[in-house]
């Protein structure tokens, strides 16, 4: 007798493979901004590309809100926890801006993925997420892959290095709290605040010395880009945060390693080196152990 299984049964395993799906918009979304942010880099500093880019965003927002009439999802609670997030991704975002035009995107992108592991140590602190052995394995396997495709040394290290492993850790943070939030707030709400908070930061940090930049006819598409890429990849890593755990969503990133190094060798004339491809299978091993017990579980 063939019985069909109990939809309640089939819901994690649905879940879990919808939050991959929306990962990958987030990595395509990330490349995107990453090749526009070199773009303006040099007519706009980090904080006044943070500030053009919250503009769009807060523009995208308010009209999307106003066409779906959905303004009755924003509200004010939960606003301390709104703040520390978007102050966290906010320094780690600037961060990552100056680490793109100081260092070849593989190594951005590789540094950058040290944010899983910061999210394994902070998931149980701040979600109560259960680290199990799995995960622990699937982190520990990725952080080989990096350190296979980074080789640090004391040589090597520089402040475009340095900035990249410290955006790291903003990253984690903000995945965190993005997660902790979902459980109360709704997905709009989360990046209605995004926006708005991180324009107003970015007005503070771009006009503390009266000198605020326009972009030019040349940088205004590539800031556009950076607000809808922007936005787009929030909404999917916060759609990803809300239908699985942290600790399985944010492995999925390590996609961008790949395509980086692709894209660093063809538009850049980046070197491709083949540690890279060799760390980006490691990393890619880890990803896809962590999501196969997931899944199985």
């Amino acid at each position: 007798m063939i019985t069909t299984p109990d939809p309640a049964l089939r819901k994690p395993l649905s879940d879990t493979w919808r939050a991959v799906f929306w990962m990958f918009g987030a990595v395509v979304s990330f490349i995107s901004m990453a090749i526009a942010g070199r773009a303006v880099s040099f007519e706009l500093d980090t904080f006044e590309i943070m500030m053009w880019r919250s503009f769009v965003g807060v523009a995208i927002m308010c009209s999307a809100l106003s066409l779906r009439r959905r303004w009755s999802q924003i509200s004010t609670a939960h606003m301390g926890l709104h703040t520390v997030r978007n102050l966290a991704h906010f320094t780690g975002q600037n961060l990552w801006f100056y680490a793109i035009t100081a260092i070849p995107l593989t190594q951005v992108f590789a540094l950058e993925f040290t944010s899983p592991l910061w999210v394994l140590v902070l998931s149980p602190l701040i979600l109560g997420e259960r680290l199990t052995p799995t995960r622990g394995l699937a982190a520990l396997i990725g952080f080989v892959g990096i350190l296979i495709v980074t080789r640090p040394s004391a040589e090597t290290i520089s402040p475009g290095i340095i900035c990249a492993a410290l955006a790291a850790l903003g990253f984690a943070t903000t995945n965190v709290l993005t997660r902790r939030l979902t459980r109360d707030v709704p997905i709009l709400c989360i990046l209605f605040w995004l926006t708005v908070l991180q324009a107003i930061f970015g007005i503070i940090a771009a006009g503390y010395d009266g000198d605020i930049a326009v972009p030019g006819a040349d940088s205004l598409p590539w800031v556009l880009l950076i607000g809808c890429a922007g936005l787009a990849a929030h909404w999917c890593l916060t759609t990803a945060l809300s239908l699985a755990p942290a600790t399985v969503v944010m492995p999925i990133d390590f996609a961008r390693l790949p395509l980086a190094a692709i894209i660093g060798a063809m538009i850049y004339a980046e070197p491709l080196d083949p540690f890279v491809l060799l760390g980006a299978a490691v990393i890619f091993g880890g990803n896809y152990l962590n999501i196969w017990k997931e899944t199985r579980a």
